[in-house]
């Protein structure tokens, strides 16, 4: 007789679908209200269950929006693929920060990216979890490609890769925050491009 997987228990069909329609009931309605008129009342309204459910799973609104982001972002941060690596450190950086620029200024994920900025500012419970959960492995990533350039003799033997880091990806955060300029691609490349080569001149070569 042929065996069929085993499907999963009700009660865990029922939990699972719960979370999902909270957490993607929280998202949206920073997107609609903003994070300051979110409130746990308003996600058990639109996701159709008691208060109490939420509280189980979750301390605070920051808590459930963190973890809406994280399931409605393109990829689970535990998913994350390593950073490119064809060999070509700044055709690499400057493919990674083209991604970062398009996913800062898709309009369903700026706002609610800007609560979460806001928030992680105001509470530190919020700022642990997200330096545990998402900051931490997004800059073990970042700081694996640059040692594996390093490695290569592509970056300075010297070269403090945390710093890089912030260095490349800084700039770009930065501008988008304050939204003084346009966050464009050619912009990225820019970063990428003074970051590698440096603000020194150039040595001019000698003519016999």
């Amino acid at each position: 007789m042929t065996k069929h997987p085993k499907s999963l228990p009700d009660g865990t069909r029922r939990n699972e679908a719960s979370r999902k329609a909270i957490l993607t009931s929280a998202f949206d309605l920073v997107g609609e209200v903003g994070f300051a008129k979110l409130s746990i009342e308003a996600i058990a309204a639109r996701a159709g269950v008691g208060k109490q459910t939420i509280y189980r799973w979750w301390p605070s609104k920051g808590a459930v929006f963190f973890d809406a982001f994280l399931m409605l972002s393109e990829d689970q941060v535990s998913g994350y693929p390593a950073l490119p690596d064809t060999g070509d450190l700044e055709a690499d950086l400057k493919s990674v920060l083209r991604a970062t620029v398009g996913e800062l200024n898709d309009p369903r994920y700026d706002e609610p990216m800007r609560a979460l900025t806001t928030e992680i500012v105001h509470d530190p419970e919020l700022a642990a979890t997200y330096a545990e959960r998402l900051r931490e492995p997004m800059r073990r990533l970042k700081v694996d490609r640059l040692r594996k350039a390093q490695e290569a003799g592509q970056l300075d033997a010297g070269t403090d890769l945390d710093l890089a880091v912030e260095m490349l990806w800084g700039p770009l955060l930065n501008r988008w925050l304050q939204r003084t300029e346009p966050l464009t691609v050619e912009y990225a490349d820019l970063v990428v491009e003074t970051a590698l080569h440096g603000l020194s001149p150039r040595t001019q070569a000698r003519v016999a």
